[in-house]
């Protein structure tokens, strides 16, 4: 290569234009990069403070990157703009060395220079040549160049948090390997014809990782946002794949070729690079992988290479774990360089071709079962014993319930790891289920011993099989320990099958003979027994007295009734017709006062919605104070807890003289006291022996009465609960499931103590008894309750997905989850307050969290706890309630680093983070090690591209739900192969396109895109015959009406619940509009249809008979088109939103019935005049609810005669507050009772 004239000498700034010498260039390079280095580390003195120095430090970087990377490739060809340039890089060297260089460096001005070289690179490209032709020594240098470019590069992408740096770290390895073998050939250790087949690869190599590298400096001329990361790792992914087959080559010919050499320099590069292959080998596979599933169409050919990748991968993070036989260990790594190497192969021929290549991939399962019997006979050391392993946690039940949902769960996967051992799974499935189907409660007694072993086994197996599939010293499992552990299984269950009569054992242990059924009027009021003086007295307070306002204050311990009292009053028809205005607050250890205030101003103003906290008013308390004043309110304050809270509350309550309450309840006496204005507060006390007897009785009876041979041991029971409700309550429920006879009656009432309720912790030794009459399958759901804050509302659609998660319940209906709370319901564990919400007690509450804990079902993470969370056994799930405020979920929170030196982390199987903030997560995050789990919840949390890119190797991934500001999900995502639940946020940007990845994802069940998801035909297109079977729930649809995607819904034979918003195409007149095909889909139940489009043509096709819910917002209609709706059988629902009807003009009902409507709402539907029957249109609606309908008039009188309507609502309508209150009279004359009620809100 010819170089500029020397001029060392020569004074500087003398010729501007012309180029210092290769020599000093290349130490101009040395010491900026050991004056970075030394800034970096401090060593550097220097008066700028620590964010100047980092800022400093990236600059100085990245002008390096520049400068060594552009010195070696186009020296030669050196432009004047580039001489002055490199020379003003060499002035700046000069500088930071001058003697008092450290001193000057804030005086240093440098900005020219940057923008110089942000210039230089915008307006040159550069591309691979076609041919190399580059002499030795320009290979040796641009070798050198080139490492040091990648060294610096880590650098500057750690500085930067680049999302990872493990591929950066891997070409760096690969590359400075291949750097040193060549520099063999130069140095004259080995013969040209040694490396004569690798060399034209090498310098190919070399040319592209500097195309690569003008791409990464390309894109440092800006800050990196997420477009640049992508085409940063996407082009690193390619070249990976393409560099890493001749660093294996390299290692070939070292372990053959140059095995018997006797240079010194020789036999320590082959040293450097074995002991280097091993994590070679596994990143270089790991990296395979991920590109295959990025990149590679799904086939046959490539699921047995993932089943090889898997294979080597369980070897190589093993093989440096003292489990190989030294003098074999080498020979090992040979035969897996050699697989390593054929599996490359195979995807380069893939990718070019896409031809199956069936007779490679016999070859390569073959190869798997070679090498399975070489590691067994040859390599490994002697089998290690696993007899060490025992049972660790004490609720046998709880354990086996779960590990046999998760077996059957791997069954029934399609992941590549599975593969490897899916036999030996189904094996050790289907051996436990018959040995638990022998032990019953009582045999559980009787052969202590026995179900100890099987414990021991059952949790061996568990060990073991998860071992092998998060490559968690996986190896011995596979080849050892496992097969093993199937053996002892099998000789547990032939002495279960000699020792247990099968006609004793139960399938299902300390299930009911038969479920109690919820009673649908089971409220809290009705089941309370005594205080009716109490009661009265409180009732008296609330609506007599001063007209101050006033604090009614409810005071006693945990399960004596506070809340329930508080309740019956709050619900008696005379308090509701007293007060202008009611809300309930349950207050517990929120300190968040305005959440709070919020909650008690949507009671206020009649929202029953739930809210988040983007919803909360800053002006909250300004507006509740408006809101009540010249009303009459009760505001009940339950389980509050401290002064400061409830002053805060209190605080917007004004006080005119209208006779307004509140109610409190409290453990604290002293918050009473505080609260007191003109009434005592009132210690409730515990019941007489008569109200126990009577509430225990009513629980277990009814309405009937206890037969005499069963009164004295009830009464006896009761007596021993010593007057608490919640504990009779709770024994009630227990009894009332066994036979009623004596025998069972004593066994309880042996149980309890004397001094059972003398505390908290002796109650949860009673909450105990009721866990242990559950079914086996609902108490892992009671348990996992506990992941609710305390006091917290739980919504049944919200337990649902809770449950579904964690694979408690069979995703199949809602029915399965309503079966389940209807027995923790019938148990006393849980309260419902109307049919979506219910609550669990404090005290049940506290159980289910120390049951998670001890049997590592869940841990909690947050506040004190959450930076000591580092060692020890982790539960399978963690949920995360993050407070920035006390610890930062970044890359050294043990869960998101898999350095942490935490083997169990490996091992977690659900993973939840509440209260997520936006970005949270730092770059250097990750989750791809977190390899089994099946349940993601990252709601609140901002993913990155990298993050969701790791997602989608998690192909245990059962439940996931995530937020992204990506136009579409990541090809990557097609992996996630066992997918049931995938929920995405894209809210804070416009919708998402649809990805093509999720029509691979054959058990998808639920979807719901909030934000929306666009289908597109001509960006997605599909073959006619795909189809996703077993999708149940479709939401936020976005969909252009037009002939093309007609039959789009036809590819949902099974969908239930469908939202859809329908657009026009922008190249589509109004004319050509098509209503899609909706009739098609025979089971759908609720259907949400927005239009955005001028008009329709008329829906000919109608809508599926099976609906039951039906909401249609922006449509215009008919009269015919909404009889045609009349006439669905099974509508129970019926919401119009922004509709036009029949032109803003009249509605004609006549001869129209909807027969089993419940439900009507109209909320900005255009119409003037209603002509109905209401009677026989709508003979069982209960509720007609309208908003903003400005253009009618009133509503018809005949609503009136419909017996079962019992509430109408307007809202933003004065113009119908003449009508409805008519109607209310109407109603109340005609049936003498006041049951029809009217609320008109402005």
């Amino acid at each position: 290569m010819e170089r500029g004239k020397e001029n060392e000498g020569q004074p500087k700034g003398e010729d501007n234009k012309s180029l210092v010498s290769s020599a000093v260039l290349r130490e101009d390079i040395v010491n900026l990069l050991d004056f970075i280095e030394r800034l970096r580390n401090g060593s550097a003195r220097t008066s700028l403070d620590m964010d100047q120095i980092e800022k400093l430090t990236l600059e100085l970087m990245f002008v390096s990157a520049f400068f060594h990377l552009y010195y070696s490739f186009f020296l030669e060809s050196c432009n004047d703009e580039m001489s002055c340039i490199l020379n003003e890089i060499h002035d700046l060297v000069q500088s930071l060395f001058h003697p008092s260089g450290e001193d000057m460096l804030v005086n240093i001005k440098y900005y020219d220079l940057l923008e110089n070289i942000k210039s230089y690179i915008s307006s040159h490209s550069y591309y691979e040549p076609s041919r190399v032709t580059m002499t030795e020594d320009h290979l040796v240098e641009l070798l050198d160049a080139i490492l040091m470019y990648l060294q610096c590069l880590l650098k500057y992408c750690s500085a930067l948090n680049f999302p990872s740096t493990t591929p950066f770290e891997l070409l760096q390895n690969v590359f400075g390997n291949l750097r040193d073998f060549h520099r063999l050939k130069v140095n004259g250790c080995v013969e040209y014809e040694t490396i004569e087949f690798v060399l034209p690869h090498l310098q190919l190599m070399a040319l592209r990782v500097v195309n690569f590298c003008f791409t990464f400096l390309d894109c440092q001329v800006y800050k990196f946002n997420e477009s640049d990361v992508s085409r940063v790792n996407s082009k690193l992914a390619n070249l990976l794949v393409e560099v890493i087959p001749v660093e294996l080559e390299v290692m070939h010919i070292c372990c053959t070729n140059l095995k018997g050499s006797k240079s010194e320099e020789v036999g320590r590069f082959i040293k450097q690079l074995l002991e280097a292959s091993p994590d070679i080998l596994r990143e270089s596979l790991i990296h395979l992988q991920e590109h295959m599933v990025n990149d590679v169409t799904p086939s046959a050919s490539t699921c047995n290479i993932h089943v090889m990748i898997e294979f080597l991968l369980i070897i190589l993070t093993d093989v440096l774990k003292d489990v190989i036989r030294h003098d074999k260990l080498f020979v090992l790594l040979a035969r897996v360089r050699e697989l390593t190497k054929e599996v490359f192969v195979l995807v380069l021929n893939l990718e070019e071709n896409m031809n199956e290549t069936s007779n490679a991939n016999l070859n390569l399962l073959d190869s798997i079962e070679l090498l399975k019997e070489d590691l067994q006979n040859d390599f490994l050391k002697d089998r290690a014993d696993s007899s060490q392993l025992c049972f660790p946690m004490s609720d046998g039940p709880l354990f086996m319930t779960l590990l046999l949902t998760n077996l059957n769960d791997l069954v029934n996967s399609n992941a590549y790891s599975v593969s490897l051992i899916k036999e030996e799974i189904g094996q050790v499935k289907e051996d436990l289920e018959i040995i638990r189907s022998f032990f019953g409660y009582v045999e559980q007694e009787l052969h202590r011993d026995l179900w100890t072993r099987f414990l021991d086994v059952a949790y061996e197996a568990q060990h073991g099989i998860n071992s092998i599939l998060a490559r968690d010293h996986g190896l011995l499992q596979l080849i050892f320990i496992l097969p093993d552990t199937v053996e002892k299984i099998k000789l547990v269950k032939k002495e279960v099958q000699e020792k247990i009569p099968k006609s004793s054992g139960i399938i299902v242990a300390n299930a009911p003979n038969k479920l109690v059924e919820r009673n649908s009027s089971s409220t809290v009021g009705k089941t309370i027994v005594g205080f009716e003086k109490e009661t009265e007295e409180i009732i008296r307070k609330l609506t007599s007295g001063p007209a101050e306002i006033d604090v009614i204050s409810i005071v006693g311990m945990a399960g004596l009734g506070k809340t329930t009292l508080a309740y019956r009053v709050y619900n008696d028809k005379s308090i509701v017709d007293h007060f202008d205005v009611c809300a309930w607050c349950t207050v517990d250890q929120e300190r968040n006062e305005k959440k709070l205030l919020q909650k008690i101003f949507n009671q206020v103003i009649g929202l029953k919605e739930k809210f988040s906290a983007d919803d909360i008013d800053d002006d909250v308390a300004d507006k509740l104070r408006k809101r009540l004043c010249g009303q009459r309110y009760l505001i009940v304050l339950d389980d509050m807890w401290d002064t400061a809270t409830l002053d805060e509350l209190t605080r917007p309550f004004p006080e005119f003289q209208k006779g307004s309450r509140v109610i409190l309840t409290s453990r604290k006496k002293e918050v009473a006291l505080h609260g007191n204005c003109h009434s005592d507060p009132l210690y409730l006390r515990l019941l007489r022996s008569e109200e126990s007897w009577e509430l225990l009785e009513k629980r277990v009876f009814r309405e009937e009465r206890c037969p005499d041979e069963l009164k004295d041991v009830g009464e006896k029971i009761a007596r021993k609960c010593n007057g608490l409700p919640l504990v009779l309550d709770l024994i009630g429920g227990v009894i009332s499931r066994k036979e009623k006879k004596e025998a069972l009656w004593l066994e309880v009432l042996n149980n309890l103590s004397s001094f059972i309720f003398k505390d908290e912790e002796e109650v949860v030794k009673v909450i105990q008894l009721s866990y242990d009459h559950l079914s086996d399958h609902v108490k892992p759901c009671l348990v996992y309750l506990a992941s609710y804050p305390k006091d917290e509302d739980i919504w049944m659609s919200e337990l649902k997905d809770l449950w579904i998660g964690e694979g408690l319940v069979e995703q199949i209906e809602m029915k399965s989850t309503e079966e389940v709370v209807n027995e923790l319901i019938s148990s006393s564990l849980v309260i419902p307050f109307n049919n979506s919400i219910f609550k669990i007690h404090d005290l049940v509450h506290e159980f289910c969290y120390i049951k998670s804990r001890k049997e590592k079902l869940f841990d909690v993470i947050g506040g004190s706890n959450a930076l000591s969370f580092s060692s020890g056994m982790v539960a399978r799930g963690i949920t995360i309630r993050y407070d920035q405020r006390l610890f930062d979920l970044d890359e050294n929170f043990v869960v998101f680093n898999p350095e942490k030196k935490n083997p169990y982390v490996k091992h977690l199987l659900s993973l939840k983070v509440y209260d997520g903030i936006k970005d949270c997560l730092s770059y250097k995050s990750h989750l791809k090690h977190l390899r089994l789990l099946k349940s993601l919840d990252l709601y609140g949390i901002t993913l990155t591209d990298s993050l969701l890119n790791e997602i989608g190797m998690l192909i245990h991934l059962k439940y996931l739900i995530i937020q992204t500001q990506a136009n579409t999900l990541p090809p990557s995502f097609s992996n996630l192969c066992n997918l049931e639940t995938l929920l995405v946020d894209h809210s804070e940007r416009s919708y998402m396109i649809v990805s093509p990845c999720l029509w691979s994802l054959a058990k998808l069940r639920d979807v719901r895109m909030h934000g929306g998801a666009l289908f597109n035909p001509d960006i997605t297109v599909l073959d006619e015959d795909l189809r996703l079977e077993n999708l149940r729930t479709l939401l936020e649809l976005y969909f252009f009406g037009s002939e093309d995607t007609k039959d789009f819904f036809k590819r949902f034979p099974k969908l239930q619940y469908l939202s859809v918003h329908i657009a026009q195409p922008e190249d589509c007149s109004a004319e050509k509009i098509c209503f899609p095909r909706l009739d098609v889909l025979n089971e759908l139940e609720q259907l949400h249809v927005y239009s955005y489009c001028d008009s329709f043509r008329e829906n000919t096709y109608g809508f599926p008979l099976s609906l039951k819910t039906l909401k249609l917002n922006g449509l215009a209609l008919t009269s015919d088109a909404l009889s045609r709706i009349g006439r669905l059988p099974n509508l129970q629902e019926l919401s119009l939103e922004g509709a036009i009807i029949e032109e803003g003009n009249e509605w004609n009902m006549e001869d129209v019935t909807f027969q089993n409507l419940k439900s009507l709402t109209l909320e900005s539907v255009k119409f003037s005049e209603w002509q109905v029957d209401a009677e026989k249109s709508f003979p069982v609606l209960e509720m007609l609810d309208i908003s903003a309908c400005d253009k009618l008039t009133d509503i018809p009188d005949s609503f009136g005669d419909i017996a079962s309507l019992e509430l109408i609502n307007v809202w933003g309508c004065p113009q119908l507050k003449e009508s409805i209150f008519n109607i209310k009279e109407y109603v109340k004359e005609m049936t003498g009772e006041d049951k029809l009620e009217v609320r008109v809100f402005y």
